[in-house]
């Protein structure tokens, strides 16, 4: 196909010759036309899903479609994410409530419900891999994908796969994606952040030193903000700066950092798509509305994390055997506690055990604004809880629990309510 013919993203008409001037589809009179001299020869894609959180609760609730929402909890809290109407307002994800609910007091605030998002998640997943087994996931709404040697298969080219998935993600799961499409991780991801929401932007080969160019140094991954302090002293800022340095002097400044950021610079990205990405740990936590010492309504908070702990292992198929408990007091200074070699596990019961064990250790009557709960040293879920001659109850705790999720499936979170939990105010933390 010539390099000046484009594809709708709308109704997937591809047009060439007299169609190319017109400034809308002639099939549809959509205007978000797909064309760039490379669209057929690249094959890495970076798919982002729009304000993810934010644009399934509107999905699932129409009277938002037109409001500011945010999606987080408490005003001491933080903001998960905001769909795109708060974000004209300032709103970002990681702000405290109390400064995002100043930008924008109209918004309309939800509570995260991360087992929905996780089974839209894996909805998406499994579009993904429809298109190529290659798929290397980022978080539960962002994933790399090569669809190199795909064209056979699917009679197209990833240009045209990936328009096609992203209008079957809109009609059949009702969200929406961002998509980058280029010739290496790096540069895809880049794309995918160009024209959102709904976006689908493409760099090349022939365009990337000039695309960089004028970029900040944050923008290359693994720069943060005490890596561009650092760089900002040296005279370094904008990607330019880096282009136009040789990479030993890189090299003699930085190590070998400096000849990864001299590559990158350039568009130079060796990094291949892994679809053997793990996942390194589960965790929950939560930020007090006012600070909390009592050991009590510490370790009632404690066991409704190891809950959601507990919940997202089995929703994943892992189990796991490290536990790791986490305190941040009023002035901020964190605090964690870690516990490994445990039996594989994947029950409340047995996870909270070891939590509350570091907790109370931990608990000195200094007041806490936040307490968290991870498992690490994952495992899959049929390594988990077998129990042996020594641990007879194992089974009882199995059977009990599984008892109780079925009852929870059915009837809601709260249709059964630990002890343990009840009567902590358990929504005003969780």
């Amino acid at each position: 196909m010539p390099s000046t013919a484009y594809l709708c993203r709308d109704c997937l008409h591809e047009a060439a010759g007299e169609e190319v001037a017109a400034a809308r589809c002639p099939a549809c009179g959509s205007p978000r036309r797909l064309s760039h001299p490379e669209r057929d020869a690249l094959s890495i894609a970076h798919v982002d899903c729009d304000a993810f959180y934010a644009t399934v609760e509107k999905r699932d609730n129409p009277s938002l479609r037109d409001q500011p929402v945010i999606i987080g909890g408490g005003r001491r809290g933080v903001v998960a994410t905001a769909c795109y109407i708060a974000r004209t307002y300032g709103v970002k994800s990681a702000m405290p409530m109390f400064k995002a609910l100043k930008a924008c007091p109209q918004a309309v605030v939800v509570p995260p419900d991360m087992g929905k998002y996780a089974r839209v998640g894996r909805q998406v997943r499994a579009l993904m891999l429809e298109l190529t087994p290659l798929v290397e996931p980022l978080s539960i709404d962002e994933a790399f994908l090569d669809l190199a040697g795909t064209r056979r298969l699917h009679g197209a080219s990833p240009a045209v796969l990936l328009a096609r998935f992203s209008r079957r993600i809109e009609e059949e799961i009702g969200i929406t994606v961002s998509i980058g499409l280029s010739y290496c991780k790096f540069l895809a991801k880049l794309a995918s952040d160009l024209d959102k929401p709904r976006g689908f932007s493409i760099i090349g080969r022939a365009e990337a030193s000039a695309f960089l160019a004028d970029k900040p140094v944050g923008v290359i991954w693994g720069i943060g903000n005490v890596a561009q302090a650092r760089l900002a002293s040296d005279g370094i800022r904008l990607i330019s700066d880096l282009q136009r340095m040789d990479e030993a002097d890189l090299i003699r400044r930085y190590g070998p950092e400096g000849s990864r950021l001299w590559r990158l610079a350039r568009g130079l990205d060796a990094r291949r798509v892994s679809a053997a990405r793990e996942t390194k740990g589960i965790s929950a936590e939560t930020t007090f509305e006012a600070d909390i010492a009592d050991a009590e309504t510490l370790t009632r908070i404690l066991y409704g994390l190891c809950e959601r702990v507990s919940r997202r292992l089995k929703n994943q198929e892992l189990s796991g055997c490290g536990v790791t408990m986490k305190l941040k007091t009023s002035e901020f200074r964190l605090l964690t506690r870690s516990r490994s070699g445990l039996a594989p596990t994947q029950l409340t019961a047995r996870i909270f055990a070891a939590a509350r064990e570091l907790l109370t250790k931990a608990i000195d009557g200094t007041h806490y604004r936040l307490i968290g709960v991870g498992i690490s040293d994952l495992r899959p879920a049929d390594e988990a809880d077998r129990g042996d001659l020594v641990d007879e109850t194992v089974a009882r705790e199995k059977a009990t629990e599984a008892a109780v999720d079925r009852l929870r499936e059915r009837y809601g979170q709260d249709a059964i309510v630990s002890g343990l939990v009840f009567g902590s105010d358990r929504d005003r933390h969780r």
